[in-house]
């Protein structure tokens, strides 16, 4: 693997914009399919990911969340919640953390220096089961899940939203004190609802848009530090 730090927002260095990849043929693909390979060829992020060998693009994401605000301390224990394909765990593990889990409904290819649990977090039995594997209390719970999308925006803000409060819940549960939580949520204003809790229990919340994530995505990402326990 030749994985790389990725420092900056852009994975390209800068560069001139690459010429737009036209499909060579749309023959037995929908349009929804045609508009995302069209989008994925055409992806500078997508070209970096395969080029320095990370899982997918969203590990710029994580790369430039950790650059913002210093989310990963070597040695730590960090948990990855709906790890699949495994790109963030990877940049968990390049930066320097000591033990890296992950957890998803899917099966995930390995990943030198992580783990990698099947399973469902949502599962009553599961933060025992976690904090048995990390040895201990997690330093860092990192959340990219996502529920399967509707294409109707209010119905599917609302999902990913309820989909974070429960990450969230589990995140209270497995935290060591000093900790911090990373979730994505989608703007639309239900997201304030988690911040009340979020901020009780931590030191300081932030929301953030990396660069990574696509202009047209409402998404964007709590970010929770210094965990009170």
């Amino acid at each position: 693997m030749t994985a790389q730090s990725g420092k900056g927002a852009s994975p390209t260095g800068g560069g001139q914009r690459g010429l737009s990849v036209r499909l060579r043929t749309a023959r037995g693909r929908s349009p929804a399919s045609q508009h995302w390979l069209a989008r994925q060829l055409n992806d500078p992020y997508v070209a970096a990911a395969k080029a320095q060998g990370w899982r997918s693009r969203a590990a710029f994401k994580l790369i430039e969340l950790d650059d913002r605000f210093h989310l990963i301390r070597k040695g730590m224990r960090v948990l990855d919640l709906g790890a699949a394909p495994g790109g963030w765990s990877q940049v968990a593990v390049q930066r320097g953390a000591g033990t890296v889990m992950g957890l998803d409904l899917l099966p995930i290819d390995p990943v030198p220096g992580a783990s990698f649990l099947l399973g469902d977090f949502n599962d009553p039995e599961m933060p025992a089961r976690l904090q048995t594997l990390l040895e201990g209390q997690a330093d860092l719970v990192l959340s990219d899940m996502a529920p399967n999308t509707t294409g109707h925006a209010a119905t599917d803000h609302l999902r990913i939203v309820a989909l974070a409060e429960l990450a969230l819940d589990f995140a209270l549960q497995v935290l060591a004190p000093g900790g911090g939580f990373v979730a994505k949520v989608f703007q639309g204003g239900a997201e304030k609802q988690l911040l009340a809790p979020m901020k009780q229990a931590f030191a300081t919340v932030r929301h953030a848009k990396p660069a990574a994530s696509r202009k047209e995505s409402s998404e964007l990402y709590v970010v929770a530090t210094g965990f009170r326990g």
